[in-house]
């Protein structure tokens, strides 16, 4: 038998009861087992665990009748209630249905049977067709169903609300911050399996596909995208990424575990590494590759001449080895389109690189006047746009009100005509000011990042390897074989000469 959450006309209790009774009173049966799927649904046999198990012990002759209420509580699809039957009669094993009184033995059982089975899944259908649309009622009104199981970071509060998990945030906030600071999906699945992390799932193995969902979550900075998907019906459960019916977004509904400025900062690095010409795999052609973190120059290192990457490669002569850095476009085209790029030893490049660093690390008077433009930042953009975007949001509150009184009168008037005109104008400054608040506060963020680079160089000798020097250097432009020209995050451009 199979139980749901829908009224029935006995509990589970009553009808364990009442078979088992049933069948320990008939001196001629013995009780094989009860199956039950109890708050499963009956509309797919393969996900009803005790089901399958059944129809295992009736394949191994350890079963040779089935009782059960009724063809609801065999199965609600018809298909999979016809296909079970059938196999059960041709193993000579009998399926009572109580309700309806009958036996799949009997020659005229099975057309009752496909009757009650397509009664039985319309049933279905229409509940879950209720359930469906109750579902996009409340996305509509921005009611957030949170989804618990297999989700890192966050527990079922007290007050019924999503509360954080410091242990679980302290992860989420790791695979942020050094996806950030250059990792790859893979150097940080890595990663978190070196350090014994349990997945969502709780497993201490990992998978990017895993990563990639918590980096693009939007849950993490505190907000909730509602109908992300949809099941196609009720018989396959199947799920459908959601681009044709409305969607929802809910902002600020819940504790963030990431800010809203880190979070964002993600999606465009995400979009910057998917976008952007990469370090192509030996063998193949200049155009994208994969993004790839496993030494510091990749990706950031460009040739000056015709803008393509460089790739690390190692030279072999009169029996030595060393690495150079070469241009892609001139690896798989020659001279063709790019005819003067040079290849620059590692070494080399490391040195200058270091040494340029280093300087910035050691000008006081750079670090001073990243402090002063952050102070402006916040000074002058912030304060100032937030406090006449709520003056503005009034403004468009009434202007709204005012619409609607002059609407009541059910002609469109020179006055409404006005007033929708200037409300146009309010809520597109709105969007400007919130837009300038936005930039400005991730400006600070990114300065601030900078600012802290410097300080843990100054206090450390500096590796190329380091993460820090992916918060300061945006790219290398190979100008010659006599210089490089860095380009720091913070806009600062130096040519340096290089020591060949």
């Amino acid at each position: 038998m199979s139980t749901d959450s829908d009224e029935q006309e006995m509990s589970f209790e009553a009808q364990r009861d009442y078979y088992t009774e049933k069948i320990m009173r008939n001196p001629e049966w013995t009780m094989a087992g009860i199956f039950a799927d109890e708050g499963l649904s009956g509309t797919q046999a393969q996900s009803r665990p005790q089901f399958m198990k059944m129809i295992g012990q009736c394949r191994k002759g350890n079963i040779d009748m089935i009782i059960t209420k009724s063809v609801s509580r065999f199965s609600r699809n018809t298909v999979d209630c016809l296909k079970y039957t059938r196999e059960l009669k041709a193993l000579g094993i009998p399926v009572i249905f109580e309700k309806e009184g009958l036996n799949t033995m009997h020659s005229t059982s099975e057309i009752y049977i496909s009757m009650h089975g397509i009664f039985a899944q319309s049933e279905s259908e229409s509940l879950s067709g209720n359930v469906r649309m109750g579902k996009a009622m409340s996305a509509k009104k921005g009611k957030v169903a949170f989804s618990y199981k297999n989700f890192l970071g966050y527990r079922r509060g007290a007050d019924n609300q999503p509360e954080i998990v410091p242990e679980e945030a302290e992860i989420i906030r790791l695979i942020f911050d050094r996806y950030l600071e250059g990792d790859s999906l893979q150097a940080i699945k890595d990663l978190l399996e070196s350090k014994g992390y349990l997945s969502p799932t709780r497993k201490t193995t990992w998978s990017v596909a895993t990563i990639r969902s918590i980096l693009t979550n939007e849950k993490y900075k505190g907000d909730a995208r509602l109908q992300k998907t949809y099941v196609i019906d009720c018989i396959s459960h199947r799920a459908k990424i959601n681009d044709d019916r409305p969607q929802y977004y809910v902002e600020n509904n819940h504790p963030p575990i990431v800010s809203r400025e880190i979070f964002d900062r993600v999606q465009e690095e995400m979009a910057r590494r998917a976008s952007k010409r990469k370090v192509k795999e030996k063998g193949t052609k200049t155009e994208s590759g994969k993004y790839s973190s496993k030494y510091a120059l990749t990706d950031m290192l460009i040739c000056g001449h015709c803008g393509t990457p460089y790739r690390r490669c190692t030279w072999s002569r009169a029996g030595k080895k060393k690495i150079v850095w070469r241009c892609i476009s001139r690896l798989d085209y020659g001279r063709k389109y790019c005819p003067d790029s040079p290849s620059i030893e590692e070494s080399v490049l490391q040195e200058a690189i270091a040494d340029c660093v280093m300087q910035i690390v050691a000008d006081e008077s750079g670090y001073a006047a990243l402090q002063n433009i952050r102070q402006h930042i916040s000074l002058y953009f912030g304060k100032d746009d937030e406090n006449s975007t709520a003056a503005d949001e009034a403004r468009a509150a009434e202007l709204i009100q005012a619409i609607t009184d002059a609407a009541s009168g059910g002609e469109y008037t020179s006055e409404m005509q006005a007033l929708t005109e200037e409300l146009k104008n309010v809520k597109a400054t709105i969007a400007e000011k919130k837009a300038r608040q936005t930039g400005a506060q991730e400006s600070e963020t990114r300065i601030d990042e900078i600012m802290e680079a410097l300080e843990h160089l100054k206090h450390e000798p500096i590796t190329l390897d380091n993460q820090a020097l992916r918060k300061l250097i945006d790219c290398i432009r190979v100008m010659s074989k006599d210089e490089i020209q860095i380009i720091f995050k913070s806009g600062f451009v130096r040519n340096v000469p290089l020591k060949q």
